[in-house]
């Protein structure tokens, strides 16, 4: 009987592609990959670090872990495992601890995964990140869309960020590899490849090329898909990239950029690299251009000297903006950042009540941008997955869509109108499709 490996992972979709380009390696090495949730031999945690409660999350999952079965080899690894290594070594049942280079190579750093080993196996993190790994999502952990990492590293200086840090600088490989590495999912058969990296915009910076000629080529590739960008800096989202969404069918009507504050005060204490004003511009004209388009913001509450004013103007700054929905973080001190140093803290039970209010709004934008889809056109991507009879997809500019369960549909660009909402959820119907 084969041995079982399960995987968990924390944060961003970078971190899925690369925990699945981690499971096609144990595949490959005969392991048959489990639901986190089942007993298992081997259980890897791919860690994020980007708040306190992801250091605190994966504490409590190795707990959990061991609880389903003392006797699994652990390995922690991630951004987490990249900056805090000997914080992790002293969880209890903890058996390896990787950094964020050292992930990919496991089979040759543990031979053998035994609890039998006197001590933690604790590989030194790489401190010069340079080397660049492709990583995307595979059948193996069960997903149906590809995220495909085609960028690494981040040269910016947020003042709240550790990611530079844990991840190194800005890279990424020349077009003829990404592009060949493009081409076999297409040929694997997935419908949507989402490009994913930790500063996406910044793709080829050090090699001389730029996002928009890396996806002028890969709009050549022939094949049934989509492309989507997971997320994008503003000032990295050019007028050249807006256009090819809007001329090309291939290209998701979709756009996920982090905005932060809404305070120009703010963003220049965060050092981002625009104000509000670029910002409140790049979204109107995403709206001029491409009907219909879907926007995700980002947005941070308790950044140290976040005055009540301050909140007040983010939050009416987002309640007019034309956006669908928001990613919110509560602000958490970091280790080695900047922000750590500026004083003025806001208290934590104010910085969890400007998040819920935050929360609160998404969930606003985003039925007040499904009503309006009521009666368009849309193109969805069914998944695999069985609702209790009901399947689920997602449009071009990222709305839920939900029908009646038909396998027929599965892993199809199928073009449908949107009849309703229900839960949240926008419905449409096939019934007439038949095997």
């Amino acid at each position: 009987m084969s041995s079982k490996v399960a995987f968990h992972t924390l944060g961003c979709k970078l971190n899925f592609a690369e925990t699945s380009t981690i499971g096609n390696q144990f595949v490959e090495k005969g392991f048959e990959v489990v639901d986190f949730k089942v007993s298992s031999d081997v259980y890897v945690i791919n860690t994020c670090t980007v708040t306190e409660n992801a250091d605190r999350e994966c504490r409590q999952i190795v707990r959990r872990v061991l609880r389903t079965n003392p006797n699994a080899y652990i390995i922690v690894t991630g951004c987490y495992a990249q900056l805090r290594p000997e914080e992790i070594t002293k969880i209890e049942g903890v058996d390896a601890v990787l950094g964020s280079s050292e992930k990919f190579n496991i089979f040759s750093i543990i031979p053998e995964f035994s609890k039998d080993s006197p001590s933690c196996v604790q590989v030194t993190p790489t401190e010069k990140l340079e080397e660049f790994n492709f990583a995307y999502s595979s059948n193996a952990l069960g997903r149906t869309r590809a995220f495909f990492k085609i960028q690494d590293g981040c040269d910016y200086k947020c003042t709240y960020c550790t990611i530079p840090l844990a991840r190194g600088k800005s890279r990424s490989t020349d077009i003829k590899k990404t592009i060949s590495e493009f081409k076999s999912l297409i040929d694997k058969g997935y419908k949507e490849i989402i490009l994913t990296g930790v500063n996406v915009g910044d793709y080829g910076k050090h090699i001389g090329e730029t996002l928009y000629n890396l996806l002028l080529k890969m709009l050549k590739v022939d094949g049934d898909y989509r492309i989507r960008i997971s997320s994008i800096e503003p000032n990295l989202l050019t007028d050249e990239i807006i256009e090819l969404a809007a001329s090309n069918s291939k290209m998701a009507n979709h756009f996920h950029s982090p905005l932060q504050s809404g305070s120009s005060k703010m963003l220049e204490d965060m050092k981002r690299r625009y104000n509000a004003v670029n910002y409140k511009d790049l979204i109107l004209k995403l709206n001029k251009r491409i009907p219909d388009v879907g926007i995700g913001v980002d947005v941070i509450v308790g950044f140290p000297g976040e005055t009540e004013e301050d909140f007040i103007e983010t939050y009416n700054f987002i309640k007019e903006l034309p956006v669908s929905y928001l990613h919110v973080f509560t602000y958490s001190e970091r280790p080695n950042t900047p922000a750590i140093n500026l004083g003025n803290s806001v208290p934590i039970p104010e910085r969890k009540r400007r998040n819920n209010m935050l929360r609160i709004l998404s969930e606003k934008k985003r039925n007040e941008y499904y009503n309006k889809m009521i009666e368009k056109n849309v193109t969805v991507l069914f998944e695999n997955e069985n609702h209790d009879g009901l399947m689920q997809g997602w449009t071009s500019n990222y709305v839920r869509v939900q029908q009646d369960y038909n396998k027929i549909l599965i892993n199809k660009l199928i073009k449908t109108k949107i009849s309703g909402i229900e839960n949240s959820i926008c419905l449409t119907s096939f019934a007439d499709i038949k095997e």
